[in-house]
């Protein structure tokens, strides 16, 4: 069977499943079934080092008997498995406590039509031809510079999966979707050590994809600039995050307005709905219905039609990020956002890189991030860093083994100037930005 042609008959299983559900009496029950299968190529110093091949599936069944609820799963299809997990969810649903906010989101948020996203390009990649991507991805890197003296390896990856839910409202919704990678991580060396740096490239179809050229090109360069790094001074600099260190900043922001954190009061931004999070020319926008995107989606995992979002208006939480559960737990209605975001970007006015670093003007552009020292609780925040220092707005030399700390409400509101530099590679997109000075940790 053509994989794509498994779409139907999963659609035809989760009704079944929860016809089972229906007929061991629960009161509501839900579906969320994943199948994927994919190549996965890895090659180092021109030899092939892994060959992966995946094929998997999986049913996720949540059944409710009043006010208590159980999941259980399986990857067998079989009449057999599904009735007897359907059971397994029922008798969990004995010994869980009873929930008032449990349920399916309202039935009139349902998605109420399939939107065809254009998300599903599979790539006719043999083994050979993979191998001699990544090998020619690798080379190419190693080719850069005759201090680049050894490679982690060059990956390249095509996946195709098939996403389906379905719950007793009698919603079903699916899609197909493709996800095709390259990436290449390469090791220079010098008379001063060692440094690792990498590139990737990521897409829904294979012909927007970086080339394998581009890609070790630039996985190269980024390795030499990081050689022979020097200490950074300790003081009060600004700051500038590379566009996936600030991705990470946002996730932050995200995390803390999200409606878990919130109902479980561990944020740093709690019950901050109507207060200035951000600087007064930034706001956040969701779109999750943008063809070919790596974030777009139709419906979240209750299955709501997902829409624009826009959860932080000129600076200020316009709202929070809700699932129907969180939603009811605070009394406010679902924003179609359980599962996460769907490509979520920084809108404002933006500089290119160039005029970026030179309003940093002397401080520290950050391009790698380190350990776990951030408290969402407190927003407390302070992490190792290496990256380049930077004079009169231009990049001096290469620095590492240094430490940022602040509080991530402060930085979030002194988000300075955001670069036109967007990486679009996940679910939330943006771009470089510049903070205000932050407290810097060097050398004594």
């Amino acid at each position: 069977m053509e994989f794509i042609e498994q779409q139907a008959e999963l659609e035809q299983l989760v009704h079944d499943i929860l016809n089972e559900a229906r007929q061991q009496g629960a009161d509501e029950a839900e579906v969320s079934v994943s199948a994927e299968e994919g190549l996965g190529v890895s090659v180092r110093k021109g030899e092939l080092e892994t060959l992966e091949f995946n094929q998997d599936r999986g049913f996720g069944i949540t059944v409710q008997f009043g006010q208590r609820r159980g999941t259980a799963s399986t990857t067998d299809s079989s009449a057999t498995a599904i009735r007897e997990t359907v059971t397994a969810a029922k008798n969990i649903a004995r010994f869980t406590e009873d929930d008032p906010f449990c349920g399916l989101a309202d039935a009139a948020l349902m998605a109420q039509q399939a939107v065809d996203l254009d998300m599903y390009h599979p790539w006719s990649l043999d083994p050979d031809a993979a191998q001699l991507v990544a090998a020619e991805c690798e080379s190419v890197g190693l080719g850069v510079d005759a201090r680049i003296v050894n490679s982690d390896g060059a990956q390249i990856g095509t996946q195709q999966g098939i996403r389906v839910y379905g719950n007793s409202h009698g919603f079903v919704g699916s899609y197909a979707s493709t996800r095709h990678s390259l990436s290449c991580v390469l090791i220079g060396e010098d008379q001063n050590g060692m440094q690792r740096d990498y590139w990737y490239t990521v897409a829904r179809s294979a012909d927007e994809l970086e080339s394998a050229v581009r890609v070790g090109q630039t996985a190269g360069e980024r390795t030499v600039a990081r050689l022979a790094p020097e200490k950074a001074p300790t003081g009060t600099f600004p700051i500038m995050l590379a566009p996936q260190l600030a991705a990470g900043l946002i996730g932050h922001l995200l995390g803390a307005i999200s409606g878990g954190a919130q109902y479980r009061k561990a944020s740093f931004l709690l019950d901050s709905m109507g207060q200035q999070v951000l600087p007064s020319w930034l706001s956040l926008q969701e779109s999750p219905l943008l063809p070919r995107s790596l974030g777009g989606s139709y419906f979240d995992a209750d299955g709501v039609a997902t829409r624009p979002n826009r959860f932080v208006d000129a600076g200020v939480l316009n709202s929070y990020v809700l699932s129907a559960y969180s939603a009811r737990k605070l009394d406010l209605a679902t924003t179609a956002n359980a599962g996460g975001v769907h490509n979520l970007a920084l809108l404002g006015p933006s500089v290119s890189h160039d005029e970026l670093l030179k309003e940093l003007g002397t401080g520290l552009y950050i391009c790698e991030l380190m350990g776990q020292g951030v408290n969402g609780v407190t927003g407390d925040y302070s992490r190792g860093a290496a990256g380049f220092w930077v004079e009169d707005g231009e990049i001096a030399q290469p620095v590492d083994e240094f430490t940022i700390a602040g509080n991530l409400r402060d930085m979030l509101k002194n988000i300075v100037r955001m670069g036109d530099d967007v990486d679009v590679r996940g679910n939330v997109w943006a771009p470089s930005l510049l903070l205000a000075p932050m407290t810097v940790a060097g050398e004594s």
